[in-house]
């Protein structure tokens, strides 16, 4: 995209009456046996390369099987892998029988695995061999989800014999790898997402096989995603962010992939670019803070022509250290599960630190007043999507009209507060609920306040976003103890512990304040955002 305005003028989505990415996209690039598609190493050192006609095979051979065990159009599949070849293959496979995979992020703990196995109707899940435990955990409460299949990351036989389990490798290798794709219509369900609210359960986003078409935009425009390129996202497999920008958008240009499964290190990030030498790269804010704290000249980054940012916005000083030594910019983009990529700063556009950049082509924006009128330049308000994008979700799971109500007439609302100067470069401003995000991270206050309140100390709370230099913002508990608890380091501890174990570890309260009481309107509902008002205040204190 060499001119943004002309580009932008003249672009028309052109989705196709059916799609199928498994076998319109994954089947193409097979016909090319030289093909790279992917390229995955763990912390061990241990490797993995696979042509895009190996990965075929690979997905036929799954999608095969889960055929064969009785899955049908339509049923939902929890994918709880992590960041292994095996997250693709299985995701795919449902893809291409008509099925509806739902990633899970391998942090999840039992009792989020039953609220989203339960809610979706899930029938049939993949999980390694540390999450069949927690699985057979919710077994009982989740009679519907019959087909339990564990993946081992390097196919060892020792894992074939659990009870209650089927073999993934063994199950593969009695399949044929021969499967024609399911034919799919633009409209039908493809994939779904689980997000985190501000009330209730987390919700699920379901996307349409329209989006899996369409997310090859973003990876043109704002990735620069060409032919033959080697492209790492370091994104975790159960958000929306690693299938756009890891998966259905740079495989729709038939570039590879690399990926490492391991704990994160920025120095680790640096050694790996090193090693593998990708041409493009993509990582989270939080990364990218910590990694321009290492010595960069100590290394040899120079295979990276094009790198981005999402999940948050990048703070300027960031974007400058890295581009001091680098020579590269970062190009910072906003998206959001129900609508994607949506908003972003291109190649051939120049920067504006701090700024989420201008809409992705085919996308319509605009910031609305509490009226739902359009604001003028400067002007913070609501930031909505148009609508009519094949990007944009079906709705959530279970809830038919959520698409409406979440629309002023031809808007998508995102939920989220900017600004737009008068160059059309869009300025985020913060979350219009109490969702908090942390190192990309969306984390719903409910949840946390719920996860307190089943410790026997607790009589309530209120979770809130915290200013944090590195992570944008983390999670602060206001706590009120029940008669008789006593406030303390060690109980604070405590309870920190307590929600790692009772729902995700990345949604602790790193920070815990014991407090009299909450601030509540004369209704009674917590008043989070005068909590929030007063972190924002005491970080400057800090």
């Amino acid at each position: 995209m060499a001119d943004y305005e002309r580009y932008r003028r003249e672009f028309r989505w052109a989705v196709p009456e059916h799609f199928n990415f498994a076998g319109d996209v994954v089947d193409r690039w097979a016909r090319d046996p030289s093909r790279l598609a992917l390229i995955w190493e763990d912390a061990g050192g241990d490797q993995v390369r696979l042509r895009f006609s190996e990965l075929a095979a690979a997905i036929n051979r799954c999608g095969n099987a889960l055929l064969g065990l009785g899955l049908a159009r339509g049923d939902r599949v929890i994918v709880h892998l992590p960041r292994i070849p095996q997250w693709f293959i299985a995701t795919l496979a449902c893809v291409k029988v008509g099925a509806i995979p739902i990633p899970t992020t391998e942090m999840m703990q039992a009792s989020d695995l039953k609220f989203r196995a339960r809610h979706s109707g899930a029938t049939c899940v993949f999980t390694t061999p540390e999450g069949t435990e927690r699985f057979d955990e919710i077994a009982d409460s989740c009679p519907e989800l019959t087909r339990r299949l564990v993946v081992d990351v390097l196919g060892r036989p020792e894992y074939e014999r659990r009870p209650g389990w089927l073999s993934y490798q063994r199950l593969c290798e009695q399949a044929s790898p021969a499967l024609e794709a399911a034919v799919v219509g633009a409209e039908d369900p493809a994939i779904m997402y689980y997000t985190s609210g501000t009330t209730g359960q987390p919700k699920a986003v379901v996307h349409a096989s329209r989006a899996l078409y369409a997310w090859r935009q973003a990876a043109f425009c704002w990735l620069d995603i060409k032919p033959g390129d080697l492209h790492w996202c370091t994104a975790d497999t159960g958000w929306s962010k690693f299938g756009t920008s890891m998966v259905f958008g740079p495989w729709s240009w038939g570039a590879a992939l690399l990926m490492y499964h391991g704990p994160f290190d920025p120095e680790q990030r640096l050694h790996f670019i090193q090693k593998h030498r990708p041409s493009t790269f993509c990582a989270a804010p939080t990364e990218f803070r910590l990694i321009v704290q290492c010595n960069l000249d100590a290394w040899d980054l120079s295979s990276v022509r094009h790198s981005v940012s999402a999940g948050e916005p990048l703070n300027p000083e960031v974007i400058e250290r890295w581009r001091r030594s680098t020579g590269l910019e970062v190009y910072d983009g906003y998206g959001l599960t129900e609508a994607l990529m949506a908003c972003h700063n291109y190649r051939c556009l120049p920067i504006r630190p701090g700024s989420m950049g201008k809409p992705l082509p085919g996308y319509e924006m605009a910031v609305l007043d509490e009226e739902g009128r359009e604001l003028g330049p400067n002007q913070e308000g609501d930031l909505v999507i148009g609508s009519d994008n094949p990007c944009l979700m079906i709705g959530n799971w279970g809830d038919s009209g959520a698409l409406e109500r979440s629309n002023h007439t031809r808007w998508f609302v995102t939920g989220d507060r900017a600004w737009v100067d008068s160059d059309g470069y869009y300025w985020f401003v913060g979350r219009g609920d109490d969702v908090i995000l942390s190192a990309g991270y969306r984390i719903g206050p409910f949840e946390v306040e719920s996860a307190l309140a089943s410790h026997p100390a607790v009589a309530e709370s209120a979770a809130v976003g915290s200013p944090d230099p590195i992570r944008g913002e983390v999670v602060k508990a206001f706590v009120v103890l029940l008669p008789g608890q006593q406030a303390s380091p060690r109980l604070a501890a405590e309870l920190q512990e307590h929600v790692k174990r009772v729902t995700a570890p990345y949604k602790y309260p790193r920070r815990v304040e014991f407090v009299d009481e909450l601030p509540k309107t004369i209704t009674g509902k917590i008043r989070r955002r005068e909590l929030k008002l007063r972190e924002q205040r005491a970080s400057t204190t800090r």
